[in-house]
């Protein structure tokens, strides 16, 4: 039961999200005197790293990288920061710039008013005592800023017969670690980022592990990768796709023979225009080498029992299966525009470096699958746009009075 919504409060910004995205756009807004609300589901901030990440996971990106705007990491952190050093690194940065935050506020609707120019927000919140009892909050503002992300809801795909599989099946979202897994078999249906990981993690404490691997994936290592990073300040993209590749064909050799199609785009290209990231080594090909990780080239069909069924007819009994399939945004279920800003999967529908900036006061930050990188430069463009537009805005008043004979 909902209890009766709280009086509009005003804003010049909401931010939905306070993930990395969210954090950079308030700090670098509040660095130019703009104040904002981030409106945040979860009870912290950078829950992602927090609450959706397993024991063993790093940052792929080196501290240069991987750092916010305004705040690099100090000297004494490690290259590669560890997920619960980057989560104190989010806390220390919302204290720092003194981001106001409000946490467990759900969106579940924001349009624009014409007639008042100013975006409406409501936000669902627990309301004080429990039991189930949701308030209703209601914002206006200026400028909203979606900085949601792309890991909103988890995907799992349907399979046939997988409600009755005997052993425990979960999201990547889900998995810490292979704890109480050794000696079991192990199936994990996935090979980005976090499927090869969670599927090393597992070979490494001693489970029976497969893999599903039915896209084409390019193989890095996190040095081959931050070389390019720092050649890309310098040198075309194509020209960075051949060093890499280089450099990967001296390291791995050629990984088709193991399961490991490279595609026909560059790695770098690929990562600028489309979806898809490199994949970034962590010890996993070297356990594909030895048969320890075994690749399943075809999709998960069916589920019988114990044991799964794949698209080409092989069937193999496991224990357990984690999906690494990965996450769907949810922005399309609360945002009621037609600007074009956001396409109907929820994430930017205007290609880099135009995605940025909708109609009406309407931004996106981070949602065009560019990475903690991507996500500084949308902040430091959003702030700047909007602490312009604020500056301008005395003056048209002004000018408006004039004119009407004020």
């Amino acid at each position: 039961m909902a209890a009766a919504a709280a009086v509009t409060t005003e804003e010049d910004v909401i931010i939905v999200g306070a993930g990395q995205s969210g954090l950079a756009v308030a700090a670098c807004l509040s660095l130019r005197g703009v104040r904002a609300l981030v409106l945040e589901r979860d009870d912290c901030v950078g829950s992602l790293w927090r609450k959706r990440a397993y024991d063993r996971l790093h940052l792929h990106l080196a501290k240069k990288y991987s750092a916010l705007p305004h705040a690099p990491h100090p000297d004494s952190a490690p290259t590669y920061l560890h997920r619960d050093e980057y989560a104190a690194y989010l806390d220390g940065y919302a204290a720092r710039f003194g981001v106001r935050t409000r946490l467990r506020r759900e969106v579940r609707c924001a349009r624009y008013d014409p007639g008042a120019a100013r975006w409406e927000v409501e936000a669902a919140a627990a309301a004080a005592g429990g039991a189930g009892e949701v308030v209703v909050e209601r914002y206006a503002a200026r400028f909203l800023v979606v900085a949601s992300g792309e890991n909103a809801e988890k995907f799992v795909p349907e399979v046939p017969g997988l409600e009755a599989f005997p052993g425990k099946v979960m999201h990547a979202a889900e998995y810490r670690s292979a704890e109480g897994m050794q000696g079991k078999a192990v199936l994990v249906v996935g090979s980005g980022n976090s499927g090869m990981e969670i599927a090393y993690d597992l070979a490494a404490a001693g489970a029976i592990t497969s893999i599903v691997v039915r896209s084409e994936l390019h193989l890095v290592t996190k040095e081959i990768w931050n070389v390019a990073m720092a050649l890309s300040a310098y040198l075309p993209v194509w020209v960075i796709d051949k060093l890499v590749l280089l450099m990967c064909a001296v390291v791995f050799g050629d990984t088709s023979r193991h399961g490991l199609r490279r595609p026909a785009v560059g790695p770098f290209t690929m990562k600028l225009t489309t979806p898809a990231y490199p994949v970034v080594d962590v010890g996993t090909y070297a356990k594909i080498r030895t048969g320890e990780i075994r690749v399943l080239p075809a999709a998960v069909k069916s589920v019988r029992g114990n044991v799964v069924e794949f698209g080409d007819g092989k069937r193999h009994p496991f224990d357990a299966i984690v999906f690494a399939t990965g996450y769907r945004s949810t922005v399309t279920h609360w945002l009621k525009s037609e600007d074009g800003l956001i396409g109907d999967d929820g994430m930017a529908a205007r290609s880099y470096p135009e995605h940025w900036k909708g109609d009406n006061g309407l931004y996106c930050a981070g949602m065009v699958r560019r990475g903690i990188y991507g996500s500084c430069e949308d902040a430091e463009l959003i702030a700047g746009d909007i602490s312009k537009l604020l500056l301008l805005r005395p003056q048209q008043e002004q000018e408006q009075e004039q004119g009407n004979g004020f």
